[in-house]
């Protein structure tokens, strides 16, 4: 037990063994992840109701805090760095990438603006631009760093908002006689639309769900009539969402035709590249950033694909002093802290405070390298690619193939990137299901019992109306080895499953 009077800060020498006994516990933590459950069992407890009601009243020794992670946290977590966990889209932790988080922790900086950090400053700037290069993106683009693609869709659509209705940020939006604005997404897009519509006060429901065609796109005819006919009902079109790399299927929305409609219409385009856009450093997905220049502005997620810890999310806008005249405000008490020749960052958006986030980006970035990057995310497909050939060549088409115990499943999409969509459709052996609802309440349960076995664990989706499993590969742990592993725990399930 500490001393109550001490008010000093822990000694530097028991400082230096504990940061030594926690690279041991990180060291250890990483190597015997796999033999940690994916997710918790049913027999471990709430973590609520084992920790103490009452907050301390004296420190406690970090040997003990350690050994309750141990003992607390770690069996009630869901390991998202486990090889063996499939869900979304496998995002993931490197050594390079724990290092820079390690790093930025005892430098404790707020990079609001460039007097009160520097280096954050010019390092955030750095680093934004190191991945406008790799994704070929127009020069023009100036980004920043958000947590998630969230917050930078909601800040671009605030520029959108103020250029269709301009003085909004002084006058708001009530008393001014103003028309009701749309925003235009597919009904495959991410949930950060609505969320977005609800902060700015667009309200919910003029966030309009444009149908997909049978790749899980944007189908363009249909957005075209929707934007007409809202034309003539009166309401003014603001945006439109596009995406690389849907929440589901990691389907890409056409760009390019897209972008054409919205600039006959003088439309704000908006293109959530979160998950897909990291794919435009591979050669043989650069297709994927066609149409990107004709974009007002654009979010990519480094800590879905490349590599980075959570969170760290870019986005870019052309001309970015669009979005600092919306957001710019210097209260009298940071007069002193700000430059104006140089860029602060709290300009920017809502916040203030402002993580070191670009340290942790540059630590790994330089750790891997472009050629490491881009290997990995190769990886990933090729896992992908190799899991969609299982999937196929499952389905038996033989009478010898139909006396075995296997279980026939097909593929629910067209396979993206490094996500794999797919659906049980009966046992080989004991017949085919044909009532759809019954289909989707096994589909579900499948990726339910696989989950609470603890052994992997994934994600399930609908499409189509119809209920699909999903797998995203991501973790650089995730070998062919665990893939195997996953699918024979996938078939022994689904035959477990299967109806008499």
């Amino acid at each position: 037990m500490k001393d109550p009077q001490d008010v000093g800060d822990t000694p530097p020498e028991e400082f230096r063994k504990q940061l030594h006994e926690l690279a041991d516990w990180i060291a250890d933590f990483r190597g015997n992840i796999e033999s940690l459950r994916v997710a918790p069992n049913e027999k471990t407890g709430p973590v609520l109701a084992q920790l103490p009601t009452q907050p301390p009243e004296d420190g406690e020794p970090f040997g003990k805090i350690l050994s309750d992670v141990d003992r607390l946290i770690v069996p009630g977590m869901v390991h998202w760095s486990h090889p063996m966990f499939l869900g979304y889209f496998g995002w993931t932790i490197t050594a390079p990438g724990i290092l820079g988080e390690i790093l930025s922790a005892p430098l404790n900086v707020n990079a609001m603006t460039w007097r009160t950090c520097p280096a954050a400053t010019e390092l955030e700037t750095v680093v934004i631009d190191w991945l406008r290069q790799w994704l070929g993106l127009p020069d023009d683009f100036g980004g920043v760093v958000y947590d998630t693609a969230s917050v930078g869709v909601m800040h671009a659509l605030a520029v959108a908002r103020e250029q269709i209705a301009p003085s909004t940020r002084k006058l708001g939006l009530t008393n001014r006689d103003l028309p009701r604005f749309r925003i235009y997404t597919s009904n495959q897009a991410h949930s950060s639309a609505e969320k977005t519509a609800i902060a700015l006060g667009i309200g919910e429901e003029n966030v309009i769900r444009v149908q997909s065609d049978e790749e899980f796109r944007m189908d363009v005819g249909s957005l075209g009539k929707t934007i007409a006919q809202d034309q003539q009902r009166g309401f003014q079109p603001m945006a439109v969402v596009a995406t690389v790399g849907t929440t589901s299927a990691a389907s890409v929305d056409p760009i390019p035709e897209i972008a054409k409609i919205c600039r006959e219409q003088k439309i704000w385009l908006h293109i959530d590249g979160a998950y897909g856009g990291g794919f435009a450093m591979l050669p043989e997905y650069r297709w994927i950033s066609g149409g990107w220049g004709m974009a007002d502005s654009i979010v990519i997620n480094p800590h879905k694909t490349l590599f980075v810890p959570l969170d760290f999310s870019v986005l870019y806008v052309r001309d970015l002093e669009r979005l600092r005249r919306v957001f710019t405000l210097v209260p009298e008490y940071l007069r002193g802290d700000t430059v104006e020749a140089e860029k602060n960052y709290m300009d920017y958006g809502i916040q203030l405070g402002r993580r070191f986030r670009a340290l942790k980006a540059w630590v790994i970035w330089r750790s891997l390298g472009r050629a490491g990057i881009v290997a990995r995310l190769r990886e990933q497909i090729r896992l992908a690619n190799l899991l969609t050939h299982v999937i196929k060549t499952d389905n038996p088409e033989t009478i010898e193939a139909r006396q075995s115990v296997r279980s026939r499943f097909e593929l629910a999409a067209p396979v993206s990137m490094g996500v794999v969509c797919f659906r049980w459709v009966g046992s080989a052996r004991r017949g085919v299901p044909t009532n759809e609802e019954q289909l989707d309440k096994l589909n579900s349960e499948l990726v339910e019992r696989i989950n609470a076995s603890g052994r992997a664990y994934l994600t399930q989706t609908t499409l189509r109306g119809r209920t699909v499993m999903r797998i995203g590969f991501g973790n650089v742990l995730t070998t062919e080895e665990h893939l195997r592993e996953a699918w024979q725990l996938i078939r022994e399930t689904a035959d477990a499953l299967s109806p008499a």
